[in-house]
């Protein structure tokens, strides 16, 4: 099973993503630093583990936050860069909000998989579009919120337009230490059947709930309060690599 450690991104830190509620997010406090600092968490989820991947969420460019500055939307590109840069072999997974072929422009330059959110999709000619321009490469994260799930209904009904790797964001779930969503996870992994690589992100708090993930088929997880709390061991996470 793989699990992916994920770092939401706000006005250049690393804050604490808890159940979908952005306009709360504060300041990540950490069992593994002191610091808020991206590259300092990365480098202590990595003292942690050797992870392969990193999900990152850039929450300025997700919510289309205005810069001062100018009259574009901020975002943390250049601190995603300066991951980059010092963690070459590290496979960056990024949401960026992205929600049409032109924004997909300024991150062409990173070395990363981008993530293609339902929530920010209003039709499938709009998700095809950008799917399309990706070179379907990119990754589809189908976004449940705490009312129901966002994005255009026949991109979940269907999964003609999935890519390989599908993220199942449930995120009353995120950063709320209560859980997986089990009955959502196990109704898109039949219909995913073997054909497709899902991953769950939300809930995750522990070694049991990773077993429980791995006994429904999911092929990985997206984990950062278990990390950051020190709920899952360096042991615990080698032995879900073999």
């Amino acid at each position: 099973m793989q699990i992916i450690p994920v770092i939401d991104l706000l006005n250049g830190i690393v804050v604490h993503a808890k159940k979908g509620e952005r306009s709360h997010y504060q300041a990540i406090a950490s069992a593994l630093t002191p610091s808020s600092k991206p590259l300092d968490i990365v480098a202590a989820l990595l003292a942690l583990h050797p992870f392969q991947q990193l999900y990152i969420a850039d929450l300025n460019a997700i919510q289309k936050l205005s810069s001062t500055q100018n009259d574009t939307h901020a975002n943390n590109f250049s601190v995603i860069a300066s991951i980059a840069q010092h963690y070459p072999d590290l496979t960056l997974w990024v949401d960026a909000g992205i929600s049409n072929p032109a924004e997909l422009d300024l991150w062409a330059s990173l070395k990363a998989k981008l993530i293609l959110g339902s929530e920010n999709f209003s039709s499938m000619e709009q998700y095809l579009a950008t799917y399309h321009a990706t070179g379907k490469q990119s990754i589809l994260s189908l976004d449940f919120m705490p009312t129901a799930y966002q994005g255009p209904n026949d991109l979940l009904a269907s999964t003609a337009y999935w890519p390989q790797d599908v993220i199942v964001m449930s995120l009353a779930h995120v950063g709320a230490n209560q859980g997986v969503n089990q009955p959502l996870l196990a109704q898109l992994k039949t219909q995913a059947g073997g054909d497709f690589n899902l991953y769950a992100a939300g809930g995750v708090r522990d070694i049991a709930d990773l077993n429980t993930l791995k006994s429904l088929g999911i092929h990985g997880a997206l984990i950062a309060t278990a990390l950051h709390n020190q709920q899952l061991t360096p042991q615990q996470l080698t032995l879900l690599q073999q």
